[in-house]
């Protein structure tokens, strides 16, 4: 399948937009470390948690680059260590955008709660899709192979799901900001460059799993 040249016309595309989406965010995140903030990326999460009474959820520091998320089972923002000390634009916004999840958690926000029930019907459809429809067309067994498309049409709605949860995060998290004066309104600009390049990726994703899925039912079309 990934030497089909049908396969890399209909999916490249948005697999090069997503490597793209990927550097301009390291670029943008490194460019926007080097202005300033008032507080560190925790100092400002924990101000935003805990202004909306969410002094229950914790705030750790974890290894890896970017590797920032909120962890809803636990109810821990975790956050890599170039966000999580450093006093810079880029690492307030990212950490806010974090205990903007959290608190969508907190007031249960009904995308966030669609898109956590979605995750194990994505993570099998992820891991096994694709595998269960290389299978059925290799093996000619077309039940498998509209399994495998359903499977991972499961990938696709969570893709789907997680655009408006991660956009209103980042809504959050800049309004938070400005309210508790850790940045002023004009310095919204150099968050938003960092939230934006990061809802790239998010936009990239998407699309790449809607094209995938695109390419899927045509291939099964055809062999039909």
């Amino acid at each position: 399948m990934f030497l089909d040249p049908i396969y890399f016309i209909i999916v490249g595309p948005f697999m090069l937009l997503g490597l793209w989406a990927s550097w301009r965010v390291k670029s943008t995140f490194s460019a926007m470390s080097q202005e300033p903030a008032k507080m560190t990326g925790a100092q400002a999460a924990r101000l935003m948690l805990d202004s909306a009474g969410l002094q229950s959820v914790a705030i750790e520091q974890i290894g890896g680059t970017l590797s920032d998320h909120y962890d809803p089972r636990s109810k821990v923002i975790r956050l890599s260590p170039e966000v999580y000390s450093a006093r810079s634009m880029a690492a307030v916004g990212v950490a806010c955008h974090e205990a903007g999840h959290a608190l969508q958690d907190a007031h249960g926000y009904a995308p966030l709660v669609i898109r956590n029930m979605a995750v194990p019907a994505a993570n099998i459809g992820s891991n096994l899709g694709m595998w269960m429809f290389i299978g059925g067309m290799l093996f000619q067994i077309p039940g498998l192979v509209w399994i495998g498309i359903a499977a991972f049409s499961c990938v696709v709605i969570f893709q789907v799901i997680n655009l408006p949860v991660e956009f209103n995060a980042s809504t959050r998290a800049k309004q938070q900001l400005v309210a508790h004066g850790i940045i002023s309104d004009y310095e919204t600009l150099y968050v938003s460059k960092v939230l934006n390049a990061a809802a790239l990726t998010y936009v990239a994703a998407t699309l790449q799993a809607v094209a995938t899925l695109v390419y899927l039912l045509f291939r099964a079309s055809d062999r039909r």
